[in-house]
C-alpha cells in the first residue's frame, strides 16, 4: 500500500482505525509505563514511597513535555511535508528531532543532579519522603536522553505511516520496564530508585530499537548532522507545532507539583492516593489522546493535499470514536473504583481517599477527547496559537487559580474536584475557537 492511498484515498473509517488503533495502543502501553512504577513501589505497602513517587512524577511529565514538543511539532511538519512530496524537508525534520531531544536531555541530566536538593524541596518532598524521592530522582536524571527521545521518534517514525513500528518500539521499554520493576524495586531492595533504574533500562532499549528502524528500515527518516538546521522554519514551525502539547504536559507538571503542596498539608497519605489516581486516571486520557494523536497524520497530509473534504471527514469520524471510548472508558472505572485504587495499594486511608478522588477525576472522561481532537485539528493547519491557550488554560492559568478558588470554598474536596471542572470549562472553549478557525479556512479555500 502506498503512502496516498493510506493518507488520501482509503475509507475513513478504515484509515483512522489503521492510524489510530496502533497510536491507541502505544498511549495505552505509556499508561502501563507509567502505571508500573507506582504499581510495584506499592506493592511494598510503603505509602511513604508510594507518596515519593507522586512528589518526582513532575520530572517525568517535564521530560515529556519536550519529547511532545519535538515528537508532535515534527510529526505535524514531517506530515506536511510528505504531502507535499518535500523528502529535503522531511529529513531535514527527523534530524532536527533527533538532536534537539538529545540536546535537552542532556540539559535535564545536569539540571537535576546539580539542583536534585531545592528542585525536591519546591516538590513538596518532607523529612519521611525526601530520600526515597532522592533515589528516584538521580537514576531518573541520567535517563533523560534516552527518555526525550525515544518518546519523540515514535511520533516521527508514525509521521511517516509506520505506525505499527512506532507501537513496537514503545512497547519494548514498557514490557523491559514491567519485567525490571520487580526485581529492582522488591528482589534488590531498591525501592523508588529502582523504579527508576527501570525506567531508565526500558528507554534505553526503546531508543535502541528507534536507531535501527531509522537507519535500516526508513525511507526519508535521517539521523544525519549534516540535515540537521534550525533554519528553513525547521526549529520555529516544530517547536510552533508542538508548542500546545509541549505546554500541556509542562503545565501539568507545574500543576502536580501545586496540587502536591496543597494535598501534602492533609498529610502524606492524600498525596499518596492522588498519584495512584493520576496515573489510573491516565487510562481514560491517554485512550482518547492516543485516538486524536493516532489521526494528526492524517489531517496533516490532506491539509497539506488541500482536501479539506476528508479532512472534515476524518475529523468528525475521530470524534464520535472519542465519545465512544471515553464514556465506555468511564463507566468501567466508576463500576471498579475501588478495585482500581486496591490493585496499587492495600493501605484503607489511601485507598478511601483515592476512590473519591478516582471519582472527582473522571467527571470528565467521556468529553475529554474532543478537546484533544479540537487542538489536533488546529495543529495540523498550522494554527498553534490557539491550541497553545487551550493547554496554557486546562493545566495552568486556569487550573492552579481554580485550585486555590475550589480548596478555600471546599477544602480538600475542591482540590480534587479542580481537573474536572477545568477540563469542561476548555472542552467548552476548544468548540469556539475551532469552529471560528475551520469557517476562515473554508472560506479562503471557496475563493
Amino acid at each position: 500500500m502506498n503512502e496516498n492511498e493510506l493518507m488520501g484515498q482509503m475509507k475513513i473509517s478504515k484509515a483512522v482505525a489503521k492510524m489510530a488503533v496502533p497510536s491507541v495502543i502505544s498511549s495505552l502501553v505509556t499508561v502501563v509505563y507509567n502505571m508500573a512504577d507506582t504499581f510495584f513501589v506499592g506493592q511494598t505497602g510503603d505509602p511513604l514511597q508510594v507518596a515519593a513517587v507522586s512528589l518526582t512524577n513532575p520530572i517525568f511529565i517535564l521530560m515529556m513535555a519536550f519529547a511532545n514538543m519535538f515528537g508532535m511539532g515534527g510529526s505535524a511538519v514531517l506530515s506536511m511535508a510528505l504531502g507535499a512530496k518535500n523528502e529535503k524537508r522531511a529529513r531535514q525534520t527527523s534530524s532536527f528531532v533527533t538532536y534537539a531531544s538529545l540536546i535537552v536531555g542532556i540539559l535535564f541530566a545536569v539540571i537535576l543532579i546539580v539542583f536534585m536538593d531545592p528542585i525536591l524541596a519546591v516538590f513538596g518532598a518532607n523529612a519521611e519522603t525526601y530520600e526515597f524521592a532522592k533515589g528516584y530522582t538521580f537514576h531518573i536524571s541520567y535517563g533523560a536522553p534516552f527518555i526525550i527521545w525515544s518518546a519523540a521518534a515514535s511520533f516521527i517514525v508514525r509521521a511517516e505511516g509506520s505506525s505499527k513500528e512506532a507501537m513496537i518500539g514503545s512497547m519494548i521499554g514498557t514490557v523491559a520496564n514491567i519485567i525490571l520493576d520487580p526485581i529492582f524495586i522488591s528482589v534488590l531492595n531498591q525501592g523508588t530508585a529502582g523504579a527508576a533504574i527501570a525506567t531508565t533500562i526500558g528507554n534505553i532499549l526503546a531508543s535502541g530499537y528507534y536507531l535501527w528502524y531509522f537507519l535500516k528500515k526508513s525511507k526519508v527518516l535521517s539521523l544525519k548532522w549534516s540535515d540537521f538546521t534550525v533554519r528553513e522554519s525547521i526549529l520555529t514551525k516544530v517547536c510552533g507545532s508542538g508548542l500546545p502539547t509541549a505546554i500541556f504536559s509542562a503545565l501539568m507538571s507545574v500543576s502536580t507539583i501545586v496540587l502536591n503542596q496543597l494535598l501534602v498539608v492533609y498529610g502524606n497519605d492524600p498525596v499518596a492516593a492522588i498519584g495512584i489516581v493520576f496515573k489510573a486516571n491516565m487510562f481514560i486520557t491517554f485512550l482518547q489522546m492516543g485516538i486524536a494523536n493516532g489521526v494528526q497524520p492524517l489531517l496533516g497530509y490532506n491539509y497539506g493535499a488541500g482536501n479539506m473534504k476528508r479532512f472534515r471527514g476524518v475529523e468528525s469520524y475521530t470524534k464520535k470514536c472519542c465519545l465512544v471510548a471515553g464514556i465506555a472508558a468511564t463507566a468501567l472505572y466508576f463500576l471498579f473504583r475501588e478495585q482500581i485504587i486496591r490493585l496499587f495499594i492495600s493501605d484503607n486511608e489511601v485507598v478511601s481517599y483515592g476512590v473519591d478522588m478516582l471519582v472527582a477525576y473522571m467527571l470528565s472522561g467521556p468529553v475529554i477527547g474532543f478537546l484533544f481532537v479540537n487542538m489536533n485539528c488546529m495543529q495540523s493547519v498550522g494554527r498553534a496559537l490557539p491550541a497553545t491557550i487551550l493547554s496554557v488554560l486546562r493545566q495552568g492559568i486556569l487550573l492552579i487559580p481554580l485550585l486555590y478558588l475550589l480548596r478555600a470554598l471546599f477544602g480538600l474536596n475542591g482540590v480534587i474536584l479542580g481537573q474536572s471542572v477545568t477540563d469542561y470549562i476548555a472542552v467548552i472553549l476548544s468548540f469556539f475557537l475551532w469552529r471560528k478557525i475551520r469557517k476562515l479556512l473554508e472560506k479562503q479555500a471557496a475563493h
